[in-house]
């Protein structure tokens, strides 16, 4: 029987198949010889290149970056630095970091606070859900700050200004303001509700500065000392003053801290930033000289023991604390410097109770909670034009910074106790209202960049799909 020139041949199919993958016309008569010869070729063209291929794996060595776990690690690297770069980074970072202190603030409250309220004979939940009330109003504060406009934002400092000063005269005056642990700064709201103006000061001192420091940048007037100091210098001044008047050494130092990074900002020459930082340096230590309950703090700088009369004893007891609770600490309720040990425990001691309770693990989270915070709000005030948002983004990242590291840095012994809470971690409504408020801010300022603002707008329902239907060419109406 003659061979038939289109049977396959060898798995394949020979030249002229019908079925010939390759597409060739039937009228193409080839035999099966060069086919058979073609496949050989091949085969023995592949066994080379698979040699050529093991011996070159065989002459490259581990520290070939051709190697695959150096491409693997390389690409991981590529991969976290896009993910690092993407425009919605600092916004998670802010909204993400904010929250999970403010989350775990709320747990190491309630374990800090149960000895204290059952020593007052209160329910041991007492301090809890007092600060649970205010988280819950200080969130609502943030979803209002991150939706609003730059406009409003602007045209809120100088109302915030003039009621948080107003509130600071209050409380000076008899009768209305009330001394607690020897500083007068609360009014009492009726119940158990009370109220810090001081603290809302922070807030006002950076909408309203900053504000100042934008309308003066557009008419170029920077250039200036004059302009850069007056009138935001007396202003800060005189709600220091006011602040002073209460004894509340510890938010003075904040509220200068954010005046210097206002100045900062602005680009304050080095000699008048020395300047006005010689003069609030020397104001400080004539205030810590006439009272002696701040120079005792002074002195309890990196005390390992009590005092001849125990005035180093909340300094001593948080180092106690921490020093107890090892890499993983005890275990959520099982600190033992909570029972009347470490005076306030749950206030600005806290990180101890934390440290005891969390041991170094739970302090290292926190602290790189406050990292991500500090950087995404550096990031955010690096990546806009408009100055009053690069203003109110750095006094905002400066107020929280600083008074998380005053807070921690007298928890660890390294710096005197100025009796400020940790920021959103801390009980208190009166500090965690208006630091909810300020990390809205940042959350309305990272939504303000364009190329977030285009991310974010992808992401509303329908958009997407609005856009591929754009994208999409419709067809001739007898297209298949």
């Amino acid at each position: 029987m003659p061979a038939d020139d289109t049977a396959p041949v060898a798995g394949g199919f020979a030249w002229g198949s019908p079925h010939a993958p390759w597409g060739v016309g039937e009228g193409a008569k080839v035999g099966p010889a060069p086919v058979i010869a073609g496949l050989a070729l091949r085969s023995r063209a592949g066994g080379a290149v698979r040699r050529a291929s093991a011996a070159g794996g065989a002459a490259r060595g581990p520290s070939d970056p051709r190697t695959p776990r150096s491409s693997g690690v390389r690409r991981l690297y590529e991969q976290a630095r896009r993910t690092w770069d993407r425009p919605l980074t600092g916004y998670y970072l802010i909204l993400g970091s904010s929250l999970l202190i403010t989350a775990l603030g709320l747990v190491m409250v309630y374990s800090a606070s149960m000895i204290k309220a059952l020593e007052l004979s209160l329910p041991a939940s007492y301090f809890f859900r007092k600060q649970f009330v205010a988280a819950v109003l200080g969130t609502g504060l943030l979803l209002l700050a991150s939706r609003m406009p730059v406009k409003l934002h602007r045209a809120l400092a100088y109302p915030l200004l003039m009621g948080t000063v107003f509130l600071m005269v209050l409380v000076q005056i008899p009768g209305i303001g009330h001394a607690v642990n020897g500083n007068q700064n609360w009014i009492y709201l009726g119940g158990p509700f009370q109220l810090q103006p001081s603290e809302f000061g922070k807030l006002a001192l950076i909408l309203w500065g900053a504000d100042l420091l934008a309308r003066k940048q557009d008419r170029r007037l920077l250039t200036q000392w004059k302009h850069m100091l007056v009138p935001l210098v007396p202003v800060a001044f005189l709600l220091l003053g006011l602040i002073m008047l209460g004894g509340d050494m510890g938010t003075a130092i904040i509220l200068t801290a954010i005046l210097f990074g206002l100045l900062w900002l602005a680009g304050a020459p080095t000699r008048l930033f020395a300047g006005v930082l010689a003069i609030a340096s020397l104001v400080g230590v004539m205030l810590i000289k006439t009272n002696e309950n701040r120079m005792s703090r002074l002195f309890c700088v990196g005390a390992i023991d009590l005092g001849p009369q125990g005035e180093c004893w909340q300094a001593v007891h948080g180092i106690y604390a921490l020093a107890s609770g090892g890499w993983f600490g005890s275990g959520l309720g099982a600190s033992v410097e909570k029972w009347g040990q470490l005076p306030e425990p749950h206030t600005d001691f806290i990180f101890a109770i934390a440290g005891e309770e969390l041991g170094l693990a739970g302090t290292l989270s926190v602290l790189a909670l406050f990292a991500a915070l500090g950087y995404a709000g550096i990031r955010v005030a690096g990546r806009t034009e408009d100055p009053f948002v690069r203003y109110a983004a750095g006094g905002v990242t400066t107020w929280i910074t600083a008074q998380a590291v005053v807070n921690i840095g007298a928890v660890l012994g390294l710096l005197p106790i100025a009796g400020v809470p940790l920021p959103l971690f801390s009980y208190g409504g009166s500090a965690l209202l208006p630091t909810m408020f300020a990390v809205g801010l940042l959350i309305a300022f990272a939504r303000e960049e364009p190329a977030a603002k285009a991310a974010l707008a992808m992401r509303r329902p329908g958009v997407r799909w609005k856009t591929m239907r754009r994208r999409v060419k419709k067809r001739p109406s007898g297209e298949r």
